[in-house]
């Protein structure tokens, strides 16, 4: 692949995230050569036939559709996604003209789209069971004895440093250097995802040298073996896989940072006042988010380049959030008694500061809900009709059901911070 795509600079290849690396590999077999030679010979043309040609993704929507789905931060995601990549083919093209001559941009989109989607990962084993060096030991040690040359121990000590060696470079060195591994596998890349309950596991089995996919429990013919990608909330899975997970028990929301709030509607709500010092500490101790985007453009795997306040479903609000808010709706009594020091508001201070902390937080989530355009039960509504009807396209479906359940999820907060 290299002497066909980067002959004239491998590092390119070699040195190029694992996405774009797999990308690489997937435009090699499905355009210049089907052969897996590194496999023994096995021609990968069927499998790559069988693969989807199209991505109901983000990346090919709309401006209008993207609008549509009401959360700055996916815009923002799939905004950075595509500067990513496109710097990473002008990279690939300015390193090497067979790769620009033979893989196109929208080539190179199509195999990220099919790497972020079909590929799965964990700690890296080092390599997979290799009976050579064993058996070398083995036939050392019965010379060695044989031979009379040593003693006994001396021979055991011998075959238990290789033995140590070997796990050492095949588990304990691997997970010390956290090495993670990709693998796009044929046959386990057509398993769906389920976020709970998930019927089937993915093992890489060290002694066969592969992978399998193992059922959890009985299943009955004909029903469908479901797999976890992972802990993966709504903005990933939309982003990278196209479709959205009701009730994600992963799922997550990026309120605005603390700096966007309205601080004015916060006091009325709390019947407290923001007093001096409080927010000017708060902007030092970095909780009110940035001003502006940091620069992430090397990781599309951030979505938050601004410091919102993260709401998850399974832990709810930010703890610092909270620790923020006690801190900016403090009396001057409980200010002073803190010393003026944020990491003293980081357990409860009193009752009446909580409860004002607590009711700022839940006014800013329901602001945030108000300012959508439609409300949950005119999305419900939405897909019900979109049930019903015919030429309704995906990305339209897609944005309604991402947009209800972010929406759902600020709801369940609100309740939850009564």
């Amino acid at each position: 692949m290299e002497k066909n795509l980067f002959s004239s600079n491998p590092k390119a290849y070699r040195n190029s995230p694992w996405w774009a690396a797999l990308s690489i590999q997937l435009n090699y077999y499905d355009k210049v050569d089907s052969v897996n030679q590194s496999a023994g010979g096995v021609d990968m043309k069927a499998w790559m036939n069988s693969l989807p040609r199209a991505y109901d993704t983000p990346l090919h929507w709309s401006e209008s559709s993207l609008n549509e789905l009401q959360y700055r931060p996916m815009l923002d995601a799939v905004a950075l996604q595509k500067r990513v990549w496109m710097k990473q083919y002008d990279d690939l093209v300015a390193s090497s003209s067979e790769f620009a001559s033979r893989i196109s941009y929208e080539d190179f989109v199509w195999g990220c789209e099919t790497a972020r989607s079909r590929a799965f990962s964990g700690a890296y084993s080092g390599s997979a069971f290799n009976p050579i060096p064993y058996a070398t030991v083995a036939l050392l040690v019965a010379v060695y004895l044989g031979l009379g040359i040593g003693s006994v121990e001396q021979a055991a000590n011998g075959a238990a440093l290789v033995v140590c060696g070997s796990i050492l470079k095949d588990f304990v060195f691997p997970k010390l250097l956290k090495a993670q591994k990709y693998v796009i596998c044929p046959l386990i890349d057509m398993a769906n995802h389920v976020g709970v309950g998930a019927t089937g596991n993915v093992a890489f089995e060290y002694f066969a040298d592969g992978f399998s996919l193992s059922a959890l429990d009985a299943v009955s013919k004909g029903s469908e073996i479901y797999i976890s990608y992972g802990p993966r909330n709504n903005d990933q899975l939309l982003q990278y896989y196209g479709f959205v997970e009701s009730s994600n028990v992963h799922d997550v929301y990026i309120l605005p940072p603390i700096r966007n709030w309205n601080i004015e509607a916060l006091e009325q709500a709390c019947g407290r006042k923001v007093g001096p010092g409080r927010l000017e500490k708060l902007d030092r101790a970095g909780l009110l988010g940035f001003e502006s985007s940091k620069n992430f453009d090397a990781n599309t795997e951030v979505a938050n380049s601004i410091g919102g306040v993260v709401l998850t479903r399974a832990t709810g609000i930010d703890p610092a959030v909270i620790q923020a808010l006690r801190a900016l709706v403090s009396s001057d009594e409980e200010w002073d008694e803190a010393g003026e020091a944020i990491g003293n508001f980081a357990t409860e201070v009193s009752a009446s500061n909580e409860r004002a902390a607590r009711t700022a937080v839940r006014r800013a989530m329901e602001m945030e809900l108000e300012s959508k355009a439609t409300t949950i039960a005119e999305d419900e509504n939405l897909l019900k009709l979109f049930s019903e009807g015919k030429g309704v396209e995906t990305e339209e479906v897609l944005a309604v059901m991402f947009r209800l359940e972010k929406k759902k999820l600020l709801q369940e907060a609100i309740r939850n911070m009564a």
